[in-house]
């Protein structure tokens, strides 16, 4: 299958048979649902090749694939100074009792192989190292340049099998790139790896550019900017960097997103000082408005099946989340909490809204069911901002920028990560600043 950006082209050939039967011993797994436990020990041996460009890139792979998982928080790799058995030996069948001795619990191994037709063949295995025997066993075929997305479908082979939800390591993250003193701030749309590699800029930074958002397909990228001092919707291709204009309107435009089928985009709009939600129809450019209230209506986002909007308002004299059918009608308040609420972005799962409060000078990211229950506040500090999904629902992106000192220092924002437990919150490394962040979904 043809990934829609071009970016590769992989086939799977076959499933080695994953040994699915009753195991002697309870059943190897990592339960992402609980609060913070210990991570699993990994071992990720470099991939075998007789050639010296196999055993280099077998070496790259094992390391993105220990890297993707480390980062997770629910696995720690072990160093490969510790191992003893080598991976030439290891194409046959693990020692299992050397590697108990160096307490890995569960083992990746696998070839790599370079083929006259110009593909790269690789097949991996994962074992459960106290049973045993094999959970997954997969062979793929791909052009050798694209060795990194491989990587990142392997993790997300065994990040599936190991906690039983989807992986989200061969996704894309958009995000605003920010560089320059924040009175003269130069903003560009930057693209890259959901663990920074491949990193480009898909905007030039003469025109301020903000909100980036992923169609469901991932071919298109929708957008806000100014531009000769306009408010303007732009949709921008991902493959051929084509951009097109959605609109040029005559208020001020907000937040456009995609619905779920990628055939309209929301979005809010200041007309005579008032804004409201409107959406778009891309095949007809039809507009139609879904609020009219003397609030201020913004923020709007799908949930995943396309029934209902969540959005932020102040028609009830503070800034609160709202959920509406998807015509605008049956408008009900969900958030209750002091402070204000705003950025609401529902999960891929449909389960949980993520939104930004706003407390006594403190920012949080946080997470409630649709129904507002169960909220829970995830991370703090002076500003954090813009949670957006990864795609199997369990991680969240966001931004956060330093406080300003009296001499107009600071003010430094940067991507961060943290699961849906409140643990493992990190930094997700950018060349420049950045904020904004929207996670793709998964790369088909």
């Amino acid at each position: 299958m043809t990934h829609a950006c071009g970016v590769t082209r992989f086939v799977i050939l076959l499933a080695l048979c994953a040994v699915l039967g009753a195991p002697a011993r309870a059943e190897l797994r990592v339960d992402i649902t609980e609060g913070f436990r210990a991570p699993m020990p990994i071992a990720v041996v470099n991939l075998f090749g007789d050639q010296p460009q196999e055993t280099q890139v077998g070496k790259d792979i094992a390391q993105v694939v220990s890297a993707n998982l480390e980062r997770s928080g629910l696995f720690k790799p072990i160093d490969q100074k510790a191992f003893i058995q080598s991976a030439q030996t290891l194409r046959v069948m693990p020692n299992f009792g050397e590697w108990r001795t160096i307490n890995a619990a569960a083992l990746v191994t696998g070839t790599i192989q370079m083929r006259g037709d110009g593909q790269m063949r690789v097949e991996f295995r994962l074992w459960d190292v106290f049973a045993g025997q094999q959970l997954v066993g997969l062979a793929f075929s791909t052009e050798p340049q694209h060795w990194r997305r491989l990587a990142h479908k392997i993790s997300d082979a065994i990040y599936k099998r190991m906690t039983g939800e989807e992986g989200y390591f061969d996704t894309r993250i958009v995000y605003i790139s920010e560089v320059g003193p924040l009175t003269r701030r130069v903003k560009r749309l930057a693209i890259m790896d959901q663990d920074g590699a491949n990193h480009r800029f898909l905007t030039d930074g003469r025109h301020l550019t903000l909100t980036p958002r992923f169609s469901p397909t991932l071919q298109e990228i929708t957008y806000f900017a100014i531009v000769n001092e306009k408010p303007r919707v732009y949709l921008l291709s991902v493959d051929t960097g084509k951009q097109e204009l959605l609109g040029d309107f005559s208020g001020m435009t907000f937040a456009p997103r995609f619905s779920p089928d990628g055939n309209k985009v929301i979005m809010s709009m200041a007309l005579d000082g008032n804004s409201e939600i409107y959406s778009m129809d891309l095949r007809t450019r039809k507009v139609t408005r879904l609020t009219n209230d003397p609030g201020i209506d913004t923020s709007p986002s799908y949930a995943p099946d396309g029934s209902k909007i969540v959005f932020n308002s102040d028609r009830g004299g503070a800034q609160q989340l709202y959920v509406m059918e998807t015509d605008g009608a049956n408008v009900k308040r969900i958030s209750f909490g002091t402070g204000r609420y705003a950025t609401p972005v529902w999960s891929p799962r449909g389960d949980l809204i993520a939104f930004t409060r706003m407390h006594q000078g403190q920012f949080y990211i946080g997470v409630m069911r649709p129904d507002g229950s169960d909220e829970r506040l995830l991370t703090s500090g002076f500003l954090v901002e813009g949670p957006t999904w990864a795609p199997n629902g369990r991680v969240l992106m966001y931004y956060r920028q330093t406080p300003v000192d009296a001499r107009g220092r600071g003010g430094v924002a940067r991507l961060y990560s943290i699961d849906l437990t409140g643990h493992n919150e990190r930094e997700v490394v950018t060349p420049l600043e950045g904020s904004d962040p929207a996670w793709s979904p998964l790369i088909q």
